[in-house]
């Protein structure tokens, strides 16, 4: 990381991170509090993959896990009924506690490889991780082509492991639960966590290759959105602020829900047009286009006879 020569020199007689902090602060007024904050980090840890990796790591369980306390108090919360697809299953917190358990280990025996060597992989393709951050801007528009790649590598990777013998082996895990709730986004086998994890941690591995562009903030950012997107497709929550009410195409809850109900379509993670465009949407609705598609094709093939 690029710091003033009179910051490392500082570095050198402090022992403690806040105490590196003020240090930052005092010879680089030029950064805001959160680039300092983050500057201060890497310089106290002297070991930017172990500090990469520790923030990594806390960052994804406090997300997650906060994320979904929320959704854990709406089931206990008659008001919120209203809003829950299917009312009828409401988690006992025994399930939601024996899910938790499940998903901690899958966190630390399956996840915490990919955190720990994401950041040796993504600086040997040229990731920056210093300071000052990247633009909103540009963060946007990064995360938004994120959003994109993530999503046709999940729909494509979960539609093959809805394919019979891989489902068994791989995917039926996930579908223990038919009614999913927020802390059910995870609860899978260590293969399909390793398998679709690789669409969120890849994604920006290969947009970095591509352009040489791409900061590890952008990165954290990335990673808390699609927490965000993921945990509320299976919160079971369908209200009406809920951003696929905003952007038609976007997944939701609805749309995740019904393929835990009916285990199969909706294979897309964020965006609906895989589904629509090759014709693997679930539910009621998509069912009586298909069969309205097929009268009329055999209504065609006879007028041509």
């Amino acid at each position: 990381m690029d710091m003033l020569n009179t910051t490392v020199g500082a570095l050198n007689q402090t022992q403690d991170y806040f105490s590196v902090f003020e240090e930052v602060s005092k010879y680089n007024v030029n950064l805001n509090y959160f680039e300092r904050l983050w500057a201060a980090w890497y310089m106290y840890m002297q070991n930017d993959t172990l500090a990469t990796g520790i923030m990594s790591f806390v960052m994804h369980e406090l997300v997650y896990f906060g994320r979904c306390l929320p959704f854990i108090i709406m089931d206990k919360i008659p008001y919120f009924q209203q809003y829950k697809i299917q009312s009828q299953k409401i988690p006992t917190l025994k399930e939601q506690w024996d899910c938790a358990a499940i998903v901690l280990i899958s966190h630390f025996t399956a996840e915490l490889p990919q955190i720990w060597f994401f950041h040796p992989i993504a600086t040997y393709f040229g990731m920056d991780y210093g300071v000052p951050f990247p633009s909103l801007l540009k963060m946007f528009i990064q995360i938004s082509i994120l959003f994109v790649m993530e999503d046709t590598w999940h729909y494509w990777f979960h539609r093959a492991l809805h394919y019979g013998p891989l489902y068994k082996a791989i995917h039926k895990m996930h579908h223990t639960y038919s009614a999913p709730f927020g802390l059910a986004a995870e609860y899978a086998s260590p293969i399909e966590t390793m398998l679709l994890g690789m669409g969120v941690v890849g994604s920006p591995i290969i947009l970095l290759s591509v352009t040489g562009d791409l900061h590890l903030v952008t990165m954290y950012v990335w990673i808390i959105l699609r927490l965000f997107q993921a945990i509320d497709a299976h919160s079971g929550y369908d209200f009406p602020w809920s951003l696929r009410h905003i952007l038609p195409f976007w997944a939701g809850a609805d749309h995740h829900d019904m393929h835990h109900e009916k285990f199969i379509g909706n294979y897309s993670s964020s965006f609906r047009w895989w589904d629509f465009f090759l014709d693997t949407e679930a539910g009621p609705e998509a069912n009586k286009k298909r069969r309205e598609r097929k009268l009329q094709a055999i209504k065609n093939a006879k007028k041509e006879n």
